[in-house]
């Protein structure tokens, strides 16, 4: 028994420290990978948001005192909140999330289903197909909907006449339009990109469980409705979040729209277009700042109502 064990003991060390060495290394990858993020998070993340936090307590220089500088406690929060326009510019923003996040994410996981239950080259090349208007993104994706709302030049201008829309601002400007043709934009342009990658996430299922649901008699609809889809609660979860987000910085397209439609819309139809119109056209930074902390913090949360909701980050649901 001395002898069996002797050399054991003396193993033992050896293979602690082996342990020891292996997770020095993981820590090492794991902190290598970390890094590039980390760098982008402190340099376009938290300073940046530090940044407006700190401008945001200070005091507005005025016409009557230029020079005027120091803390101005929450003078530019009650600047901000008190903006005829601030309570109507994210009742806006809520009515394009209202009409585009349900129908997106209805969408990206329907579309994300229907690749899934047709494996080969058929679903391969669906998957390809719904991603290219993915492609169009930004000015591109503004200007193909410039040309499709055109009634003098839209392929479906006769669907335009019928409504009654001659020109482009009476399209844009009617009432209830807005957040219709937003909805629209945000969803050509963004749902390809999240087919992808919830069909990733199904694609994690394994085969076994898959099977072993067929051999209890499910079908098609029960396969996909009681085990794929809780199974992907996850990257739903995450698909909403990153629209949500994407919503409350929701600039670039109703600035541009409001040019197209010869400044017939709201100039401060989001509350990034408010934080713009204070910081240059009102030269208020700190009150800019003040609505981009409020952005963030509206946005935060409601992104951890979401990560709670889905179990974004749950251990549990992702084993």
């Amino acid at each position: 028994m001395t002898a069996l064990t002797a050399p054991a003991r003396a193993a033992a060390p050896r293979t602690r420290r082996q342990h020891a060495a292996s997770r020095r290394k993981e820590v090492a990858g794991a902190w290598t990978l970390l890094a590039p993020y980390a760098i982008l998070l402190l340099v376009a993340g938290i300073i940046p948001i530090a940044y407006a936090l700190w401008i945001s307590f200070q005091q507005t220089p005025t016409l009557v005192d230029p020079t005027r500088r120091g803390f101005g406690g929450i003078d530019a929060y009650v600047t901000a909140i008190t903006d005829f326009r601030f309570t109507r510019s994210f009742l806006d923003i809520l009515n394009v999330l209202v009409v585009w996040m349900p129908i997106m994410i209805v969408a990206i996981v329907a579309l994300a289903l229907l690749i899934h239950a047709s494996p080969g080259r058929f679903g391969a090349a669906m998957r390809f197909v719904y991603y290219i208007p993915g492609a169009l993104g930004g000015i591109a994706n503004l200007m193909l909907w410039v040309y499709l709302l055109n009634p003098s030049q839209s392929p479906i201008s006769g669907f335009l006449h019928l409504l009654g829309f001659e020109t482009i601002k009476q399209v844009l400007a009617t009432q209830g339009s807005l957040p219709v043709v937003l909805a629209l934009m945000l969803l050509l342009q963004g749902l390809g990109a999240w087919v992808v990658t919830v069909s990733g996430g199904l694609n994690s299922i394994p085969d076994e469980v898959l099977e072993a649901a067929s051999l209890d008699g499910a079908n098609a609809w029960q396969l996909a409705w009681r085990v794929k889809l809780p199974m992907i609660r996850q990257w739903i979860g995450y698909a909403a979040l990153m629209n949500l987000a994407y919503g409350f910085q929701l600039f670039l397209e109703p600035y541009l729209l409001n040019q197209v439609a010869s400044g017939a819309l709201p100039s401060e139809y989001a509350p990034t277009q408010l934080s713009y119109w204070f910081a240059f056209v009102g030269s208020n930074f700190p009150a800019a700042a003040a609505m981009s902390v409020i952005i963030v913090i509206v946005t935060l949360i409601i992104g951890l109502l979401v990560v709670f909701r889905s179990g974004l980050f749950s251990k549990e649901d992702a084993s």
